[in-house]
């Protein structure tokens, strides 16, 4: 990257807009163009980057993206103005400094080759001197002795009406491509202006899902996120007819303030209609279009940072570490079947049993076999799902542990996307003996495991923790998830004797057919001994190699340090650290080694060593705890050993629940019974709660009191103000 005056200049438009330094973006610019990837910089470059995270890296990624595409328009805009004849000093001043597309496209308009219009098609008839002459607002001739003038037998203008109005429709489209026009009207229409809603075919909305906005509006400038996508859905079935109401009054007197010259001209009166036809029938609808266009890609952009938030939580939910777990996944007619996976979540067993649909005899037989389950395999937790027959399989699970006299605990596991897998290549793949539902029993227990290694099998917009998912722009979306994903696998590390292609290819630098390499040459040679084995892979090249390298763990290597999150480019700094304390790499994670680091003076031995403060720091923290897991720092999942029913509860009365989804206007949690329960942006605190996020996150263990119950309606309202802090 040259650091010309040009570079420099587009690099101080990226600082405003995103909080970094100068210096930090020119940096994570340039590292990016080197070919490093963004978990690489954030976790190994931070010396150069001043610490920067992976939010804040993408951020300069994306926002350097936008200006080179915003350059790259100029450049295209002033050419194409100029093979016109038509650039100005002025014009080209007004381009270059544009800092947005929209500023760009707005000057642009006037010059582009458009469709034939009306405008067009008056000009084809020679009338564009005639609309000029009425812009000098003359006093004489008259309208009618000058528009004979035009009169033409070969143009077919035949009469003084069709003059006028050809003129008329010259003027409209020239007042309606004006960029200062344009941008006050899009300007007085977003703060003034209201969102409209109305029923068009009440009987596509059966469920009455759309009703609040049957008859609805709301200021633009205020209108949430969500209410944006709900219109829009509803738009889009059928059911409402959406609008945008402008300040119409205000903007023709604006209009008529900036062109009107004098009141007293012959030419006034038409130049007024001329005005208020190119605002109503040019520019209302495509300020219409513009301001829906902004608002629902903001819309989009705030579900999208929802569900990437409750999916980076969701990923971050602990591993049950070491158990032995029974998956269910329950179902009615079809039997709900039954998987054993030891604690590597090796299968150990697979069947299904008939608990529900076919008489007490089955239902016998079905108590038999999973008391036979528990006791042969040593279960330790079971995992339900949380689909069809989830409550009633929970309270037959409830009892057969109770009977069988084992301090087993349960868990109801969110399903969502268990199915998706199940049905995959993937999964074909790795169980191809095992029925759909069966390998869905196994992704059930597995996920209580090692909820990460599981859910990266599945489609990231499967997981069941969106927000109108459906409605925003898939590209953007799945490269939104998509980033959560890579971002936590690479926080978390990845053992590469253990993990599947799915998880590794999530690594740094890793593609799909590198991750697959690696699983295929474990597989016909066995464990890799040390990281360098890695080289040897087809298609790792040196560039991926560091890339990929850190994130990659060999547990019981021939190198103790492979086992950490330190690089092998420091491995040499490493050594001469641990001879300067005269310990070894034998010690990492030793009690020895804890103390002797306990008290080093981190400056100085960055000195010492030539190495950055930083870097040392890393070093020192993956020396103390070597296989340290980011997820050891949550909540731990709730287990249950009790049942508790919908009728079971009682306003006032007190839960702990585990949270399964944020959305903008508050948060589901999970408190055993069989739907979530919704606690509101109301009664998430007793502070202002800007968002929901700024409270809770997906996989919170939160204490929460009963607010309201509709048995019928399946629906529990909840709160997290303590009864006493409740408002009468």
């Amino acid at each position: 990257m040259e650091w010309n005056d040009k570079n420099e200049q587009l690099v101080n438009l990226l600082v405003k807009d995103v909080e970094v330094t100068k210096g930090q973006a020119k940096k994570v610019i340039a590292l990016l163009e080197e070919g490093n990837t963004v978990p690489f910089i954030a976790r190994y470059r931070k010396e150069q980057t001043g610490s920067l995270d992976e939010v804040q890296i993408r951020a300069i990624m994306e926002k350097w993206q936008y200006i080179q595409n915003l350059e790259n328009r100029k450049e295209e805009v002033t050419r194409l103005i100029e093979e016109q004849g038509k650039l100005t000093p002025e014009l080209k001043a007004s381009i270059l400094k544009s800092t947005k597309l929209q500023q760009v496209e707005d000057l642009y308009r006037p010059y582009k080759q458009k469709r034939r219009t009306k405008a067009t098609v008056a000009k084809e008839k020679g009338l564009e001197p005639y609309a000029e002459w009425l812009l000098t607002f003359p006093s004489s001739p008259s309208l009618e002795e000058k528009a004979a003038e035009f009169f033409s037998k070969e143009k077919e203008v035949a009469t003084v009406e069709e003059v006028l109005e050809g003129a008329k429709d010259i003027l409209a489209e020239t007042f309606s491509d004006e960029p200062t026009y344009r941008q006050y009207i899009r300007d007085v229409t977003y703060k003034q202006g209201k969102v409209v809603s109305a029923v068009k075919k009440a009987e596509k909305d059966e469920k009455e899902v759309f009703a609040m906005y049957y008859e609805y509006e709301e200021a633009i400038s205020r209108i949430l996120p969500h209410r944006i996508l709900a219109v829009n859905r509803g738009e889009k079935e059928e059911v409402l007819r959406i609008s945008i109401a402008a300040p119409a009054e205000r903007i023709v007197e604006y209009l008529n303030r900036q062109v009107i010259k004098r009141e007293t001209s012959i030419a006034t009166p038409l130049i007024k209609e001329a005005i208020a036809d190119g605002y109503k029938r040019l520019i209302e609808p495509a300020i219409e279009r513009e301001i829906r266009k902004e608002l629902t890609e903001k819309a989009e952009e705030q579900a999208i940072h929802i569900f990437s938030e409750n999916l980076r939580n969701l990923l971050l939910q602990p591993p049950l570490k070491g158990r032995v777990v029974l998956g269910v996944d329950p179902a009615y007619r079809t039997g709900c079947k039954l998987a054993v996976v030891d604690e590597t979540g090796k299968v150990l067993h697979i069947s299904v049993i008939y608990p529900h649909t076919s008489g007490e005899k089955k239902r016998e037989e079905s108590i038999n076999k999973l008391l036979d389950v528990l006791s042969t395999f040593k279960i330790e937790v079971v995992a339900i799902g949380n689909g069809t027959a989830s409550r009633e399989t929970e309270q037959l699970l409830a009892d057969v542990i109770q009977q069988s006299g084992k301090s087993i605990s349960y868990l109801i596991v969110n399903e969502a996307g268990a199915s998706v897998y199940s049905a995959s290549d993937l999964a074909r793949e790795e169980f191809p003996d095992l029925q759909v539902e069966e390998r869905s029993a196994v992704s059930i227990a597995r996920r209580l495991q090692d909820p990460l290694a599981e859910l990266v099998k599945i489609d990231p917009k499967s997981v069941g923790v969106g927000q109108y998912q459906h409605d925003v722009a898939q590209k953007r979306l799945a490269e939104s998830l998509n980033f959560v994903v890579e971002t936590v696998v690479n926080q978390v590390g990845v053992n590469v004797n253990t993990a599947s292609s799915s998880l590794l290819q999530y690594v740094a630098g890793l593609s799909k057919t590198v991750a697959t390499n690696i699983v295929k040459k474990r597989e016909e040679e066995g464990k890799f001994a040390s990281r360098s084995d890695l080289k040897g892979i087809p298609r790792l090249g040196a560039k991926t190699y560091e890339q990929c390298i850190g994130f990659l763990r060999i547990i019981d290597g021939k190198q103790p340090l492979d086992r950490t999150g330190i690089h092998p480019e420091t491995y040499s700094d490493v050594k001469k650290l641990l001879k300067q304390l005269g310990t070894s790499e034998k010690e990492i994670g030793t009690e020895k080694l804890q103390q002797a680091l306990k008290d080093v003076d981190v400056a100085k031995l960055a000195e010492d060593l030539n190495i950055g403060p930083i870097t040392l720091q890393d070093i020192i923290d993956s020396l103390i705890r070597p296989e340290r897991d980011p997820r050891d720092d949550m909540p731990t999942p709730l287990l249950k050993q009790d049942v508790l029913k919908m009728e079971d509860l009682q306003k006032g009365m007190e839960l702990e629940g585990t949270v399964r989804n944020v959305v903008d206007f508050g948060a589901f949690v999970d408190i055993g019974v069989k739907q979530d329960g919704l606690v509101h942006i109301s009664k998430l605190s007793d502070r202002f709660v800007k968002h929901p996020l700024d409270v809770v996150s997906v996989g919170d263990i939160v204490t929460v009191w009963v607010d309201g119950v509709e048995v019928n309606k399946g629906r529990v309202s909840l709160t997290m103000l303590q009864p006493e802090k409740q408002e009468v």
